[in-house]
């Protein structure tokens, strides 16, 4: 690629950043990176009626939390500024004059209330209303007016809006880097509105003019906006610039495979669809984010690569750190079709990125659960507790459920388990028990299981006469890891205390 790689994200800050949007952003840096190239945020936020107050902040926040950095953006601004759109308008209005000018726009003055009756008027046909080379000259903008009836009305402040003036009767050849060449008739494109009566630009200016100023090669979105290809290609073409090479990334899918995934489905499936925990500013509605759920960024990234994505050649590598999906990242390996999200699969990465996680890390993020417990235990206890436990976790939240009796003793047994494990010479096997553990030397896991199996083989005991019994009396239900690790991290007074609450209870 002889021309610099800039790809930009431009996201509009009217709400939470959804996980589609995250992935889109993600596709950007990974091609970027992969080129020695920028990655660039942009603001849009020209539509001021749908601005939401912190979305922008939002955004900025959840992109950092996935280790995505921008090598320019508003808090990092290079020379192509400024980045939000709503900060560039005497740009826009230097531009749409240029297209005036060269007759590629028009000014048009109809208002909501004619265009509207238009509309009424072709559907009672069976017809649909387009505003385009058909029927523009039977409107009133200007290119059917006079010329002083258009300057008279311009001098009058008179509402308006500018429209583009699509070609007529031209198949437009358009190459989308994942889909290949695609073909239109300009004859079915509408004249679009370019600039709106408030004076700011649509989308569809503001999108042109900042890719062309800001020397973006790339443009890579979703495919929501694959309808909005030829009008861009047919704008860089009016204003005498060269277009930068599209490509139109697949939707998400919801979990059945039909639709795209919304958050309504995460609300109905008990998933998040945002990077982070979100409260409306108007409704005071929460929606749960990945970040506050437990997620790593780590599986969230290496989830959201493989939507839609893969490496090719018969790969079937499923596990990348960023550092190699950046290597492995083509656009030639996009699917064309939609990606369906698997919430499972989502915690299938989760599970492998806390196991790489190291038990120091973890005992900081579990202390903090434990001190909202109030419950005191030492930094290097609970990393012996984690380095037991974490292959069963999926998340952090997971360790008390997989651990709490390491840090305090059961206050009631559980009812089945006990009927089941509590023989008539259970209390006198564990009362025995309590005895050979009471004069164990070391109380080292491994010396301490050696010391209880010996006592076990001599006694001829069957061994889940013993086991049972002894890991109900420590954990109060059958479960938990070892036994005998439990037993050396907790010690022998509070092992002793806990059998013997096992064997009180059963006399109650």
């Amino acid at each position: 690629m002889s021309q610099k790689v800039r790809v930009r994200f431009a996201p509009s800050p009217t709400g939470p950043l959804h996980i589609g949007g995250v992935r889109t952003a993600l596709f950007n840096y990974l091609f970027a990176k992969k080129h020695g190239g920028d990655f660039i945020l942009r603001i849009e936020d020209t539509d001021q009626t749908r601005y939401v107050e912190g979305a922008e902040d939002y955004i900025v926040e959840a992109l950092a939390w996935l280790h995505m950095s921008f090598d320019e953006s508003v808090n990092k601004p290079g020379n192509v500024g400024p980045y939000r759109q709503s900060e560039r308008k005497d740009i826009y209005q230097a531009n749409i004059q240029k297209l005036i000018d060269n007759g590629s726009a028009y000014y048009a003055f109809d208002t909501a209330e004619e265009l509207d009756a238009h509309r009424k008027d072709h559907e009672a046909k069976g017809k649909t209303f387009i505003y385009n080379w058909h029927n523009r000259l039977k409107l009133k903008n200007s290119l059917s007016l006079e010329q002083n009836e258009v300057e008279e009305k311009l001098a009058n402040e008179e509402p308006y809006v500018i429209r583009f003036k699509s070609p007529q009767d031209e198949i437009l050849k358009m190459y989308d880097e994942i889909r290949g060449e695609i073909t239109i008739d300009t004859n079915i494109l509408d004249d679009k509105v370019l600039f709106k009566s408030d004076g700011m630009p649509t989308y569809h200016l503001a999108n042109i003019v900042d890719d062309h100023l800001m020397g973006i090669s790339h443009v890579i979105r979703g495919e929501e906006w694959l309808p909005s290809m030829p009008l861009h290609i047919l704008l860089y073409r009016a204003f005498g610039w060269e277009a930068p090479k599209f490509a139109h990334l697949p939707l998400i899918l919801k979990p059945t495979g039909k639709g795209k995934l919304s958050k309504r489905d995460g609300d109905k499936m008990g998933f998040p669809v945002f990077p982070l925990q979100w409260k409306d500013p108007k409704s005071g509605e929460i929606s749960s984010g990945y970040r506050e759920d437990g997620y790593l960024p780590e599986a969230v990234i290496n989830m959201l690569a493989l939507l839609g994505w893969n490496e090719g050649k018969g790969s079937e590598k499923e596990i990348y750190a960023m550092e190699e999906l950046i290597n492995a990242f083509s656009l030639g390996h996009v699917s064309k079709s939609g990606a369906k999200f698997d919430p499972e699969k989502t915690k299938w990465f989760q599970h492998h990125y806390l196991q790489q996680e190291s038990n120091e890390q973890l005992a900081t993020a579990f202390q903090s659960i434990l001190m909202d417990k109030n419950i005191s235990a030492e930094k290097d206890y609970i990393e012996k507790v984690i380095a037991e436990i974490k292959e069963r976790a999926t998340f952090v939240d997971d360790f008390w459920e997989l651990s709490n009796f390491y840090f305090v003793a059961p206050t009631s047994l559980d009812e089945k388990s006990y009927q089941k494990a509590w023989k008539e010479d259970t209390s006198e096997i564990l009362t025995e028990l309590k005895q050979v553990i009471d004069s164990a030397l070391s109380f080292e896991q491994e010396a301490l299981q050696a010391h209880v199996k010996a006592w076990i083989s001599a006694k001829a005991i069957g061994f889940g006469k013993v086991m049972q019994p002894l890991r109900l009396s420590l954990v109060g239900e059958m479960k938990g890891p070892d036994l005998f690790h439990i037993m050396s991290l907790i010690g022998k007074t509070e092992t002793l205390k806990r059998i013997d609450f096992a064997l009180n209870y059963s006399k109650n």
